[in-house]
């Protein structure tokens, strides 16, 4: 049977994100869309970063979480909610789902939209690869539909290169910025490339079944 401190002893990562309280609905809007947006994950609301579980007004935060869904989520997100007791104190647990509609975007700092991920215990700005493969994941027909020369001679250089960043990608294709944009998204969503996000950046390598495959 699961308990509070059963989810608490799992750490923050990908699908779960401790808060000691909501100051901000704009700003939680980003973590709720970046579960939305990856596998679904919940928050614990009054539990501090290091596990301690503080306490909250379930009511007071509720408030908070359902202003950054309704309004600073867009599409507006829907979520289920459980009130934990432990030891006199209440924790408010959010869980939010894998959205069927990508991306779910949020607002940011200067009030534009912004799509974000989570990776590992981390929220993350979507780049623009990741916002053209879900383009594709929606799309019935992709172009172009099979390798050519081109598309042939970009995962040859990314594979001399091992790790590479779309920086230094840029520098090495003669190709133009739109066109090799295009053709990573492509591979990534093909799966020939992965595509490796953290909070230091974005790189790109052969992936693991292609690397076997042409072994």
């Amino acid at each position: 049977m699961e308990t509070l401190s059963s989810i608490i002893q799992q750490g923050e990562h990908q699908q779960l994100d401790f808060k000691f309280q909501i100051s901000d609905s704009k700003k939680i809007a980003r973590t709720l869309c970046a579960f939305a947006n990856t596998d679904g994950g919940r928050l614990l609301i009054g539990v501090k970063d290091n596990g301690k579980v503080a306490g909250v007004n379930p009511e007071e935060e509720l408030h908070m979480i359902e202003a950054a869904a309704e309004m600073y989520c867009s599409p507006p997100l829907t979520f289920s909610k459980r009130v934990w007791k432990e030891d006199m104190k209440l924790v408010l647990e959010i869980q939010v789902e894998q959205s069927e509609q990508l991306p779910v975007m949020a607002r940011d700092e200067e009030n534009r939209w912004r799509a974000y991920v989570r990776r590992k215990d981390h929220t993350l700005l979507a780049n623009k690869i990741l916002l053209q493969i879900w383009k594709f994941n929606q799309s019935e027909t992709i172009q172009p539909a099979k390798m050519g020369d081109e598309e042939t001679q970009l995962l040859k250089l990314i594979a001399t290169e091992g790790e590479v960043t779309l920086s230094k990608i840029y520098r090495i294709s003669k190709l133009t910025k739109g066109k090799t944009d295009r053709l990573i998204a492509l591979f990534v969503y093909w799966e020939l490339l992965d595509m490796n996000m953290n909070e230091l950046g974005t790189s790109y390598q052969i992936s693991d079944s292609e690397s076997t495959e042409n072994a």
